[in-house]
C-alpha cells in the first residue's frame, strides 16, 4: 500500500485532464477554490470519471472554461453531487467540510452517546422504530439503564418515521430522550411496538470506539473456540487486534468465530491484515487485488503493477487456520465483505447469519493539496471528500457481490430471541459452535418474514461505512 500511495503521487505530478490547454491553479479565483478542488479530484481519482460528461479530460479547453462552469453551482457540495453517477451505482461517496470530522469518523473517533442501534419499519409502513444491538464501553450509555434488545419508537416524544428519524437521530443535538416500548410480532407476522412509559436519556460526547468489543475462548470438548466481535477495521487499534490474536495463540484456539455482523467497513490494510491474522500460512500471496479508473489503471500497471495487489502480510500473531466461522447480517459491508470474498480462494468461509449489504468498493480522503495528500494543504479551508476510486477483488478477480454475499446458513437475528453477545447460547454463535463440533442440533427456525433493519446508527453516516486506503 506504501507504493501505491507514493506511486499516486506521482499521478497527480504527471497525469492532466488531457485537451486543457491552460489549467493554471493560479487562474481559479478565490471564490472558486474549493470547487476547482473537487473538480480536479474527481477527474482525477473518481472510479466512475468516463461516465460523468463533466469528468471527462476534455470537457473544458482551459481553465477559464472550467471556472464558468464552476460558478454555476452555490456549494461545492452541490458540485460534487452533480460530478457524481446515480445513487443506484455510487451510494458511498462523500464531501465534509471540516476534514477532521472526517478524519475522526474514519478512525472510529464520533460524537457518540454509545447506543449502537437498528431501524425497522413497522408493518411496511413509515412508521419506524429502533432496537439497540450494542452499547459501546466507556460511553454515557454505558452508564444508563439500556441494553441490547431493548426498543424505541420515539425521541423526545415524537414517534420515528421515515420523514424525521435522520433529523431526531442524527442531529447537532447532543442530548436526546428516547421513548421505549414493547415488542411483539403474532403468527401473521403482524408487530406490534406498544409504548411502556419508560424513557432514557443520553449525550453524546467525544468516543474513541475500541472495534474489539468482545474476545474470548470458549471450550467444547476438545475444541478451544476463539470468539471475537470486531465492529470496525479501524488501523488505530491493530496492536490491540493483534494482542487478541496473541491470547488466542497462547490459549492454543483450533477454531475462530469472527463476528462481523455489525462491522460496516473500515481500512484495507486492516482487513488484509485481519486476514493474514486468521492465516498465517500465506505470506506474500495476493490477497486483494485493486481496480481503479482506466487512467489511473493503466499508469499503475505500466509503472507499477505491483502496487495493485494487497498481500498477505507476515510478522503478525496468526492461527494458520484453514476453515474460519463468519457471523454476517445485512450490516456487514465493505472491509467486512472483503475479507469473506478474498479469503475464500484460500481457506473454508463458513457464513452464518444474513446476506451482506454489497459494497465491494473503496475510497481515499483527498484534500485541497498539489498532491490531494494533507501535506501542504490549502489552509484557507477545510473541506475534503471521500471519494469512491477502487474495486476490489480476489486474487482470480471475483468482486461481483453488489447484491451481497449470501451465507452458507442463513439465520438472520430475531428481535424475539437476541440472546446476549459472546454467550454460548446466542443463537448465531451458538450455530457457529454447533457446526464446529458437530453437535447435530437443528437450527432455528427461519422465519417464512425476515424483518430486516432498513438502516442503522452507522449507515446513517455514510462515512462509517467505508472501505478506504490510506496515506502512509
Amino acid at each position: 500500500m506504501k507504493n501505491l500511495l507514493k506511486t499516486i503521487f506521482l499521478l497527480f505530478l504527471f497525469v492532466l485532464p488531457s485537451g486543457c490547454e491552460d489549467m493554471d491553479d493560479n487562474a481559479v479565483p478565490s471564490e472558486l477554490a474549493v470547487k476547482d478542488f473537487v473538480w480536479k479530484g474527481m477527474n482525477l481519482y473518481y472510479l466512475w470519471q468516463e461516465d460523468v460528461p463533466d469528468l471527462a479530460d476534455d470537457r473544458f479547453a482551459n481553465q477559464t472554461d472550467l471556472n464558468d462552469f464552476l460558478a454555476d453551482f452555490e456549494t461545492p457540495e452541490g458540485l460534487f453531487s452533480a460530478l457524481r453517477v446515480n445513487n443506484s451505482i455510487d451510494r458511498f461517496s462523500v464531501i465534509y467540510s471540516d476534514y477532521d470530522v472526517l478524519e475522526g469518523v474514519l478512525s472510529g473517533n464520533t460524537l457518540n452517546n454509545g447506543m449502537d442501534y437498528g431501524l425497522k419499519h413497522i408493518n411496511g409502513t413509515t412508521n419506524v422504530f429502533g432496537w439497540v444491538r450494542y452499547i459501546i464501553p466507556n460511553s454515557d450509555a454505558a452508564t444508563k439503564d439500556i441494553q441490547r434488545g431493548d426498543v424505541f419508537y420515539a425521541v423526545n416524544g415524537i414517534p420515528l418515521t421515515d420523514d424525521n428519524y435522520r433529523t431526531l437521530l442524527f442531529s447537532s443535538n447532543e442530548t436526546y430522550t428516547i421513548n421505549l416500548a414493547s415488542y411483539s410480532i403474532d403468527s401473521n407476522d403482524f408487530v406490534t411496538i406498544t409504548p411502556n412509559g419508560q424513557s432514557v436519556t443520553l449525550t453524546k460526547t467525544p468516543l474513541a470506539e475500541n472495534p474489539i468489543l468482545l474476545s474470548t475462548v470458549i471450550n467444547q470438548g476438545a475444541h478451544n473456540v476463539g470468539y471475537l466481535m470486531y465492529n470496525g477495521f479501524y488501523s488505530s487499534y491493530e496492536n490491540q487486534l493483534n494482542a487478541a490474536f496473541g491470547n488466542f495463540q497462547a490459549q492454543n484456539v483450533t477454531d475462530l468465530v469472527l463476528d462481523l455482523r455489525y462491522n460496516s467497513g473500515g481500512s484495507v490494510s486492516t482487513a488484509t491484515k485481519l486476514a493474514s491474522m486468521i492465516t498465517g500460512q500465506f505470506t506474500g500471496q495476493p490477497f486483494a487485488k485493486q481496480q481503479w479508473n482506466a487512467k489511473a489503471q493503466a499508469y499503475f500497471e505500466s509503472n507499477n503493477p505491483g502496487s495493485l495487489t494487497n498481500k498477505f502480510v507476515g510478522g503478525l500473531n496468526s492461527l494458520n487456520l484453514n476453515k474460519v466461522y463468519i457471523l454476517t447480517s445485512n450490516s456487514s459491508a465493505s472491509a467486512s465483505e472483503l475479507v469473506i470474498n478474498c479469503l475464500k480462494p484460500y481457506i473454508n468461509v463458513v457464513q452464518i447469519g444474513d446476506t451482506t449489504t454489497g459494497k465491494n468498493v473503496g475510497s481515499v480522503t483527498l484534500y485541497d493539496s498539489p498532491t490531494f495528500a494533507k501535506q501542504d494543504v490549502n489552509p484557507r479551508h477545510k473541506y475534503a471528500m471521500q471519494p469512491i476510486v477502487l474495486k476490489i477483488v480476489d486474487k482470480n478477480g471475483f468482486g461481483d457481490y453488489t447484491a451481497g454475499i449470501i451465507p452458507t446458513t442463513l439465520l438472520p437475528e430475531n428481535l424475539g430471541n437476541l440472546g446476549i453477545l459472546g454467550n454460548v447460547d446466542e443463537p448465531l454463535l451458538n450455530a457457529a459452535i454447533n457446526q464446529i463440533i458437530a453437535s447435530g442440533k437443528r437450527l432455528p427456525e427461519v422465519p417464512n418474514f425476515i424483518e430486516r433493519d432498513f438502516t442503522d446508527a452507522k449507515a446513517i453516516n455514510p462515512l462509517r461505512s467505508e472501505m478506504y486506503v490510506e496515506r502512509k
